[in-house]
């Protein structure tokens, strides 16, 4: 199994002889708007991708963990197959179907797919009213003969649903949507740095990696000061921080 981290949550995953493209958003640097009230003021995305996304209209299927503008873009709308699987959560087939995509596949629980069981999860995207205003949210396990387990959590804060998923399927590796997002007002709906560890220390046998950093300007985590923390914390050898455009062999 081979992972490219593209930008943000978007990610290209080589899996069983498919490749699996994830949380597709393809625009260009600032076409949408900035999260308003926060410290950082630019328009979204804030660094291009490191690819010509026309590439990417080879993937074999494509999986959308919930349909916020930076996980499933106008820009993927246009550009991606509409013939291509789209796996997701039953709230956001309606949306993806209307967006032309053919083969809209919401999974309640798991499917099977190409040899590889694909099951949805569940998360906790914020806390309180700001986690009920930002609606579901799932993650996906990928389980295949042919390759380790690979569990994306999704836009999930640490939280029991997520702790359950590791307990239950002991994934062998493990994509955190890491950038401890946060609006102006309100605790953050992504994970933190203390998020982080806490998912390695709860799975240490497991290789985790951190995505969803310093492409969007409500996510104020950067990489570098990630890496600081998980040097403190005695989890540098676990975590790995791609860079946008990196490949990582598993």
């Amino acid at each position: 199994m081979n992972l490219q981290l593209l930008r943000h949550a978007t990610m290209l995953i080589e899996i069983a002889g498919k490749q699996v493209l994830v949380d597709p958003m393809l625009s260009e640097p600032g076409q949408m708007p900035a999260i308003p009230g926060v410290a950082n003021s630019s328009d979204n995305p804030l660094v291009a991708l490191p690819i010509n996304p026309a590439g990417l209209k080879n993937a074999d299927a494509i999986i959308v963990t919930h349909t916020h503008s930076d996980h499933f873009d106008e820009a993927a709308m246009l550009v991606l197959p509409h013939d291509r699987p789209v796996f997701c959560q039953p709230a956001d087939t309606a949306k993806i179907a209307a967006a032309g995509f053919t083969s809209a596949i919401a999974i309640d629980a798991t499917y099977q797919w190409e040899g590889i069981t694909i099951t949805r999860t569940d998360g906790q995207h914020g806390t309180g009213k700001i986690g009920q205003k930002m609606g579901p949210v799932s993650g996906f396990v990928l389980e295949t003969s042919q390759a380790p387990s690979l569990y994306i959590a999704g836009d999930t804060i640490w939280c029991t649903e997520v702790q359950e998923v590791l307990d239950k399927h002991q994934p062998q590796v493990i994509v955190c949507f890491a950038g401890g997002a946060q609006f102006a007002s309100g605790e953050p709906i992504t994970m933190t740095k203390e998020d982080i560890v806490a998912v390695c220390r709860h799975t240490p046998a497991a290789k985790v990696i951190a995505v969803h950093l310093e492409a969007w300007n409500h996510c104020s985590l950067t990489r570098q000061a990630l890496k600081d923390y998980a040097a403190e914390n005695m989890i540098a050898d676990q975590l790995h921080i791609p860079d946008d455009g990196e490949w990582i062999i598993i």
